[in-house]
């Protein structure tokens, strides 16, 4: 009896070493998208190459907006890196921008990110949201494919005049540019509820404000 009651002793003691040493579930992740791409635009095909380079992940609430002081589920943090090196001006541009929406499903995420950083041609663009749709189509970039919003969508005012829309937190739009060179890898959650009252966010997500327009 006393050796049954060793075995079962030992036996509880690697139960609890196990729990505490296995992987987190599924459901403890968080979403990411990361990988470093070119892709081309079908519908007009050149010489330019786009490298669009991401490093995003989910931090659910940890970005307080006055109708929701805990935050939302689909708050996020990270950057995002593009590079567009344009032919026909001989001409490289880019711009940094930082996360802060995104959704995922199973192969696809959809995010939004505030541009911190940009080149001369496009600087008046910090401060502004940006949208971007990923396609993980893929272990080695097979199938991968990348929408982003500033060049496919617009607005027009009373007067009819077209403009660039502002863009709300996680709209993006289709991935419409196949990947040439490169992967990128989404690795999807579901959203999470509402925490209980009272509870405070991770403080390792934890995120700065955002930055705001210059001038």
């Amino acid at each position: 009896m006393r050796k049954a009651v060793g075995w079962l002793a030992v036996a509880a003691t690697a139960s609890a070493i196990g729990a505490a040493t296995a992987p987190a579930s599924a459901t403890d992740r968080v979403a990411r998208v990361t990988g470093s791409a070119e892709v081309t635009l079908p519908f007009f095909p050149d010489q330019d190459v786009r490298r669009f380079t991401f490093d995003a992940r989910s931090a659910p609430f940890t970005r307080p907006v006055p109708d929701r002081p805990q935050g939302n589920p689909m708050d996020a943090t990270g950057t995002v890196r593009v590079s567009h090196y344009v032919a026909a001006a001989n001409l490289t541009v880019t711009f940094e921008a930082a996360v802060d929406c995104m959704i995922t499903s199973p192969g696809y995420a959809g995010l939004t990110a505030i541009v911190t950083r940009a080149d001369g041609p496009v600087a008046d663009w910090v401060g502004t949201r940006v949208g971007f749709s990923i396609q993980d189509g893929g272990r080695g970039g097979q199938g991968d494919r990348l929408g982003y919003t500033w060049s496919m969508s617009g607005v027009q005012d009373e007067n009819g005049t077209w403009g660039q829309p502002k863009i709300g937190t996680c709209l993006t739009i289709a991935p419409f540019a196949p990947v040439t060179r490169g992967d990128f890898t989404v690795r999807h959650t579901e959203l999470k509820p509402d925490p209980p009252t009272g509870l405070k966010p991770d403080p390792h997500t934890e995120l700065k404000p955002d930055p705001q327009p210059a001038g």
